[in-house]
């Protein structure tokens, strides 16, 4: 594993946008058997998701909760020396959106702007990224953008997917600091699970064509093209629960801490049963352990800012441990201070 320690850096706000449409879902009666709707909800703990309008990509979510950010936060967008923009859906290939929500945001040509991409465990990769950055001289603040509208990506009548995704966009800010904690990060992946969720087509190895558009029927009876996003459901179970209480349970051995002092445990909103199995393997306690899955789903990658938006903004926030997981394989887990972290609430788009 990489296993890496930063001091003199830390996250000092946190900002969260949604989209305005709500989908239910209650409304899935055309692809699930009406009298098994409610233990579906039960199970994954989502009752409706957030979903983007046709022309709102990522980028537009993340640029509202920057604006928010700076606004909440009476920042000087000329302090920013680096943006990074994390998703699986940019804008185009080719150019990065970095740049673009660069000059959107009004930010100086100074400011470097770079695209990350990774999966559910990426706001967790992407703020190791940020905090590397800030740790560097002639760097003092990042801005960190992770955003996902996977609703673009489900198809409708996908059994698996279309009762767990909703959209999102975020702002993290990360700068130099004087507070003498540790923010310590485990970054893991296995590639050989490449298949557990997936988006075949689209990419350099398989491009899209008019014979990956084909929707074509998966043995659970989903119904998806190439061009959109499978899940392995069962895989991925198994890899969560083999991988993740095991990775928080050396997170804290490296740190030398009781699980249960940490302050706030935040883990990717994948769904709740497999979120609260792995609270009770490792014994933390349930009620530090906030969701926003029941209103927002599985967001991906910007699930786990977007719950300390929507949950602890009203909270006297001191330390958490984080941990995301998913396409890759992949999974990161780190222990970071949110100590005088300034947390807007949510906003919608």
């Amino acid at each position: 594993m990489a296993t890496i320690v930063f001091k003199g850096v830390g996250v000092k706000a946190i900002s969260s946008c949604v989209p305005r449409n709500i989908s239910h879902n209650a409304d899935l009666g055309y692809l699930i058997p009406q009298e098994e709707i409610q233990k579906t909800i039960n199970s994954i703990g989502i009752r409706e998701k957030r979903v983007v309008d046709d022309d709102v990509t990522a980028s537009d979510l993340c640029f509202k909760a920057a604006e928010k950010l700076f606004e909440d936060n009476k920042i000087d967008r000329e302090s920013i020396d680096m943006l990074l923009f994390f998703s699986q859906l940019p804008d185009y290939r080719i150019p990065a959106t970095a740049p673009i929500l660069q000059h959107r945001l009004g930010l100086p040509s100074t400011t470097g702007a770079m695209d990350l991409s990774l999966g559910c465990s990426g706001w967790v990769y992407a703020l190791s990224t940020a905090m590397a950055y800030a740790s560097m001289e002639g760097i003092n603040r990042v801005l960190l953008l992770v955003g996902e509208t996977f609703s673009k990506i489900v198809n409708r009548l996908d059994k698996v997917d279309a009762p767990l995704y909703g959209d999102a966009g975020t702002a993290t800010l990360v700068e130099k600091t004087n507070d003498a904690f540790e923010s310590v990060f485990m970054l893991y992946s296995d590639g050989s699970g490449e298949d557990a969720v997936k988006v075949k087509a689209g990419g350099g190895r398989f491009m899209t064509t008019a014979g990956n558009l084909v929707e074509h029927e998966e043995k659970d009876g989903s119904i998806l093209s190439d061009n959109e996003v499978y899940m392995n459901g069962m895989d991925v179970f198994n890899f969560v629960m083999r991988t993740v209480p095991k990775s928080i349970k050396e997170l804290c051995a490296f740190k030398g801490i009781e699980l249960a002092s940490v302050g706030n445990l935040v883990l990717h909103q994948a769904n709740k049963f497999m979120t609260d199995f792995i609270v009770r393997r490792i014994k933390y306690p349930l009620d530090r352990v906030p969701y926003c899955l029941d209103r927002y789903g599985n967001t991906s990658s910007p699930s786990i800012p977007l719950t300390i938006s929507s949950e602890l903004s009203d909270k006297q926030l001191t330390d958490a441990i984080v941990s995301g997981f998913g396409a890759g394989l992949s999974w990161a887990t780190a222990h970071i201070s949110l100590a005088g972290c300034k947390v807007s609430p949510v906003i919608e788009y």
